[in-house]
């Protein structure tokens, strides 16, 4: 009984004691490679790569994000992609927007300030809008989602600043509303399982008035800039 007693206090003064269980070692040291389908070995795997590789990685992901939102009928695929939001994609399109707005204009900071604003405070209104509302979609993920579909009222920006310069204003107006429109849709193809179906219209309102003033803005600021230069 005394031998039985003292092998098993040697067990647990060994388990106290503690042989903790090692994580496995990857890399060239080791000479093993990390198992794909183990979230632990993604999050190692990826901490050992060049910056390089993690930079061009980030750059494809935004790239396919804003595909997405291109071609509305990737919905599905763009709705998981966005469930892993990032704010690096709706922050190259807010400083693109701000920049070409605000290119060559005779207050330029002034231009830039009040898009860069409008962008980012009209996106948490909306977003805590649809959470008011009993929205099921996260905060970040719907910042990233109204950053994410300024890239078609971004594109039409570049259209009207850069090869519409002198034609007629109706022109620039239907290059911008083809623009918001496809920012709406896009948005409101994401957005619209956030809310209850008989709340739907008081989400989709703000959005449609966020998109709308942007769409104006990039028609009549070049036309003010316009009547600057011939002032």
């Amino acid at each position: 009984v005394s031998t039985q007693s003292t092998w098993g206090y040697m067990k647990e003064e060994k388990i106290a004691l503690g042989d903790e269980p090692q994580i496995p070692a990857y890399g060239k040291e080791s000479g093993k490679e990390p198992d794909k389908s183990s979230p632990l070995s993604n999050e190692l795997h990826t901490l050992d790569e060049p910056i390089s590789t993690t930079i061009m990685r980030d750059l494809k992901e935004i790239g396919y994000k804003m595909k997405c939102v291109m071609i509305p009928a990737l919905k599905d695929e763009a709705s998981k992609s966005l469930k892993n939001w990032d704010l690096w994609g709706p922050l190259v399109l807010c400083l693109t927007l701000s920049m070409v707005l605000a290119w060559s204009h005779k207050d330029a900071s002034t231009v830039f300030q009040i898009v860069f604003i409008v962008v980012w405070l009209g996106s948490i209104i909306i977003t805590l809008n649809g959470q008011l509302l009993g929205g099921t979609i996260s905060f970040f993920q719907s910042i990233c989602v109204l950053g994410y579909c300024l890239c078609p009222l971004t594109i039409s920006a570049i259209i009207v600043k850069f090869f519409l310069s002198w034609v007629h204003v109706l022109l620039q107006f239907v290059v911008s509303l083809l623009g918001f429109v496809w920012s709406t849709y896009s948005s409101y193809g994401f957005l619209s399982d956030m809310v209850q179906q008989d709340r739907k219209a008081l989400a989709v309102y703000p959005l449609c008035l966020f998109y709308l003033f942007l769409a104006l803005f990039i028609v009549l600021q070049y036309q003010l800039l316009i009547t600057h230069k011939i002032d």
